[in-house]
């Protein structure tokens, strides 16, 4: 018996078929499932690239929400604020700065990735 099928009778088959799938790509660039055991569970795993975006349209549909909730809640600032819920409002605004505050940083983000080479996939 030599040393190379005993290692692979010790892997198990779940792990050989794991190893043999992790080394092909699919034909039609869909990714393997693995199954992963955790406990008396099994869950199935795709191994796929994380996305590569840039985080730009998701700040400002964040921020464009919350400027929709600020102007919404303008003319209840008096009733907010005799019901002592007037910080609504400034929840609102802050939400509103700190996703310009978001959008700027990701927009620098976006143009330093794009000078560095092999930063990012091209598409």
């Amino acid at each position: 018996m030599s040393k190379d099928s005993t290692a692979e009778r010790q892997l198990g088959h779940r792990e050989r078929e794991r190893l043999e799938r992790a080394a092909r790509r699919h034909e039609f660039g869909r990714p393997d499932i693995t199954e992963l055991e955790i406990g008396k569970k099994t869950h199935k795993v795709a191994e796929v690239e994380p996305m590569d975006v840039d985080g730009v349209r998701t700040m400002m549909v964040g921020t464009i929400i919350w400027a929709v909730a600020a102007f919404a809640l303008l003319p209840f600032l008096g009733t907010l604020h005799k019901n002592g819920n007037d910080w609504w409002f400034w929840v609102a605004v802050a939400g509103f700065g700190l996703g310009c505050i978001g959008v700027e940083y990701c927009r620098r983000r976006r143009r330093a990735l794009a000078r560095r080479p092999g930063g990012r996939r091209r598409a």
